[in-house]
Parts: C-alpha cells; structure tokens; sequence
C-alpha cells in the first residue's frame, strides 16, 4: 500500500514539474525544411536539444518563486539568475522563436509593406541586411545566434550573442525585441554542412517566412516590452541597485559589516547615477531630484562610517537612503 502512495504522490509531483514549460510543436513535419535542413537534424535540434533546455529549465525552477513567472520575465533579469536558469530560459526562448519564422517555400507569406519599408529605411535594401545578419553569424566566435530586433526607439537593430543568451536578457548590450533569429550553435547545420557555417547561412533564408516575421514587427511595435527594455538598460541604476542590495539587506538583519566595508562604494555608484544619462522616458524633474537626494545620504553614510558611526546610526541612514531608492523605481515605473 505505501509503495502504491509513493508512486501516487510521484504522479502527482511529475504532473506539476511539467507544467510549467513546454516543448512546442513545430508547424511543419521534420521533412519539410529540406534540402535547406534535413529531417534528421530538425528532429534532433527540435526532439532532443529543445526538449533538453526545457528540461534543464524545468528542474532549476522547480519550487521556487521563478515556477510562476514568465518566460519575458526569466530573460528580462537574467544578471540575477543562476546560470542554469539563464542558459536555459534562452534556450527555450530562442529555439521558439527560431521555429516560429521557419517555413516550407510553399508554405511561406510575403513580407509587410511597413517591414520592407524599415527594413529599406535602416538597411538600404534586403539584401544588405543579409550580409549584416550573416556577417554577425560568421563572426560569431563559437556557440550563438544572431538577431534582428525592434529597439526601444523602434528601429531596426542587428546583433550577436553567445551561447543561448538573447536581446531580451540585461546582459546584452543591445537590448530590443527579436523579430528574427538564426542559430549558428553546431547542432543546427553539423550533420549537413559539417563545419561549413557559411554554406549553412546562404541555405537558411530559403526558410524564411517574412509573413511572421512582419506580424512580430508589428506586435513588438506596440509591445510595452519595448519601454520595460529601455527603463531597465540604465545600467548606472542597475549597478547602484546590486550594491544597495547587498549592503543595505545585511544591515535589515543588524549586520552591517557589509555597509562599513563599501560605503564608498555606495557613494561612488550613487554619484555615478546622478551624473549618468537617464533613458529618455525616465529624463524627468522627479527622478533627478530623488536622484540628488540619493547622493547626498549615500555621502553622509560614508562620512558617519569613517567617524566609526554606531550600528544604529547607521541602519537608521541606510534605511533612509533605501527609501528613497525605492522612490526612484517608483518614478520609473509611473
């Protein structure tokens, strides 16, 4: 009876581990992307290196907070994921995307008028955005992708990243929304073209379907991804945040021997901040004079701290200076 539980309650915690991400099925049969790409790498890269990244994302968020948030959101602050979960999460991200503009010739549809026209406008003409995307693809040292993507300015933007790591993720410098991706990792051409990445690209935009890559053009155009993405590339923010973070959480807990030990740190990134050019929706009266507000304690807790300030002034000061950082992301977020 117990081991007929012990198989029960399994069930169960196998039932809720799969529910979170999952492998998503391709349009088209495995045979269908030939002579481009021949079926036995799709099923492999689809069936097996796919379903591995879900897998692996599956088993790292499993019982925590992370379970309940999106896909966007694990890119979004991939700086402060373990690396199972960053790797991963792109991983799952990039491989959907990637499938989603893959069709037979057959089977694609025309690009939008809007596309083809800011494509035109940015690139010059199709043709010169294919030597940019391939020449991104072919300089990419090792593992990667390259990418088109909507900026937050909503222009068009080719760019590279390693391993499964993606526009979205603030670890990249050039932050947007995919539209369009190829996968230049070995596993996507080797059977094929062996080592011959070059060959691989020219076949690739056989594959194309620039129908979907207009409605993800559009959709990114009005997506308020686009603001989050700009908001959150303000790297001077970000920097001050991870180092209020680590000094100001110890000393909720009356341990501020991380405090004592960075306090002109603090002041540093707060100065930096102030000096730093805020994103243009974020360029307001309210976040400057939060901002010179932040300064100003973070200076103060220096000063108390090289005059061997009490623990309790301190806590006390730093507490403040939270406050108003909170204050700050506030306004950002108005």
């Amino acid at each position: 009876m117990k081991f007929f539980a012990f198989l029960f309650f399994l069930f169960i915690a196998l039932s809720n581990f799969s529910q979170n991400h999952s492998l998503p099925a391709l349009k088209y049969a495995y045979n269908a992307y030939e002579p481009w790409i021949d079926a036995q790498t799709m099923e492999i890269h689809h069936a097996k290196h796919h379903q591995a990244y879900i897998t692996n994302l599956n088993k790292a968020i499993v019982g925590t907070k992370m379970e309940k948030l999106s896909i966007i959101d694990l890119l979004m602050y991939a700086s402060f994921r373990s690396d199972a979960v960053r790797n991963n999460a792109g991983g799952h991200f990039n491989h959907s995307l990637f499938w989603d503009i893959l069709a037979p010739q057959t089977s694609q549809t025309p690009i939008s008028s809007d596309l083809a026209a800011a494509i035109d406008s940015e690139f010059k003409s199709m043709d010169t955005l294919r030597v940019k995307i391939n020449q991104g693809a072919t300089t990419r040292f090792g593992s990667g992708w390259v990418w088109l993507s909507v900026t937050p300015d909503k222009k068009l933007m080719v760019s590279s990243t390693a391993n499964q790591d993606n526009p979205i993720m603030d670890v990249s410098k050039d932050r947007g929304i995919p539209i369009l991706c190829i996968d230049v990792w070995e596993h996507a051409y080797y059977l094929k073209y062996q080592n011959k990445r070059g060959d691989y690209l020219g076949a690739i935009w056989n594959l194309i379907d620039w129908g979907i890559v207009s409605q993800k053009y559009n959709a990114a155009l009005n997506d308020s991804l686009l603001v989050e993405l700009e908001k959150d590339n303000w790297m001077e923010l970000k920097d001050f945040h991870k180092v209020m973070a680590q000094t100001f959480h110890p000393a909720e807990k009356d341990n501020l021997e991380p405090l004592r030990k960075r306090s002109a740190e603090l002041m540093a990134k707060s100065s930096l901040l102030l000096a730093s050019k805020a994103p243009k929706s974020l360029d307001k009266p309210a976040v400057k004079v939060a901002l010179v507000q932040l300064e100003k304690q973070c200076i103060e807790i220096n000063k108390l701290n090289s005059k061997n300030a009490s623990d309790l002034v301190l806590k006390k000061k730093i507490t403040a200076a939270h406050d108003t950082f909170h204050k700050v992301q506030e306004l950002c977020h108005d």
